[in-house]
């Protein structure tokens, strides 16, 4: 149910240079729910978490935070 959605993330591409960070990741965390990131070092966690954020813009995909763009409202 997309309204009792706190994050949704769809195709999440990032790239520094020649390395690709993150490729098409999707995600979806409900409000009230607890998510937690596990994964190699240079899984993309951080990058991901940072698009998050807007603290980075992704090259490609569409974030939402709590309903809203955080890129177009933040």
């Amino acid at each position: 149910m997309t309204d009792n959605l706190a994050i949704k993330a769809r195709a999440l591409t990032k790239s520094y240079g020649r390395i690709r960070a993150l490729r098409g990741v999707d995600l979806e965390v409900e409000r009230g729910e607890l998510f937690g990131f596990l994964g190699p070092n240079g899984a993309g966690k951080t990058t991901t978490i940072r698009c998050l954020m807007d603290l980075i813009r992704p090259d490609a995909g569409k974030i939402r935070v709590l309903g809203l763009d955080p890129q177009a409202d933040p």
